[in-house]
């Protein structure tokens, strides 16, 4: 389990003036899982995760560190028929808790990019929240194991969160060595771009960011 709580700070007044939270508890229980997440977009990078696998909790706490995103997530799972119905099932929850938290998406900034090394690894995300999931996911890890996990597993959870949090997700490792540097400058990647893509913007308060006025679709 990864947890860390960081010291309270004044929250800024832009999100003050937003009146609705944008937060979201989701719980789900199938003959697979069982998970329950929490997410709150205007956290502070509070996280609190235990899902049984050890690489899948650092890829989410990294997401909500880097994000400042506070995420309570727990899970658990059929194990006995390996990682990939936890790892699917964590991606979709925490994709669909993003979705739910964004709301109407009124006043975002709505897409975001960041390109983020670690070491000789060098990993680019691109996100827009428009409300139409596609991604396109390249890793370069098939065929690898990342601690515990096997690599194409981790493209499936960046797949499976950007389809629930109906998003559009270009994630691509540029240079590495290393499967844990690759996945985890990936996870890091991915929370500055919707970092950026979900702020609040002061000069667009409250308009949808789109010619269309909606995002739905």
């Amino acid at each position: 389990m990864e947890r860390r709580t960081v010291e309270q700070r004044e929250v800024p007044s832009v999100i003050k003036e937003n009146q609705i939270a944008r937060t979201a508890t989701l719980q789900r229980t199938t003959g697979e899982t069982s998970i329950s997440v929490t997410v709150n977009l205007d956290g502070q990078g509070q996280y609190e995760v235990e899902t049984g696998n050890g690489f899948l909790d650092h890829m989410v706490s990294q997401i909500a560190r880097h994000g400042l995103f506070d995420i309570t997530l727990k899970a658990q799972g059929d194990l006995a028929v390996g990682w990939h119905h936890l790892v699917e099932d964590v991606a979709i929850m925490l994709g669909r808790a993003f979705n739910q938290a964004l709301g109407e998406v009124r006043g975002i900034r709505r897409m975001g990019h960041a390109i983020v090394p670690l070491d000789e690894a060098l990993a680019r995300v691109v996100v827009d929240c428009s409300g139409r999931p596609y991604a396109v996911v390249n890793t370069g890890l098939d065929g690898q194991m990342v601690e515990t996990l096997s690599g194409d597993l981790v493209g499936h959870f960046l797949e499976s969160f950007a389809t629930e949090a109906k998003m559009n997700l270009h994630a691509e490792v540029l240079a590495g060595v290393s499967p844990h540097h690759k996945a985890e400058a990936l996870c890091k990647a991915l929370a500055r771009a919707l970092r950026d893509a979900v702020e609040l913007d002061p000069r667009a308060a409250q308009q949808v960011p789109s010619t269309k006025g909606t995002l739905d679709a």
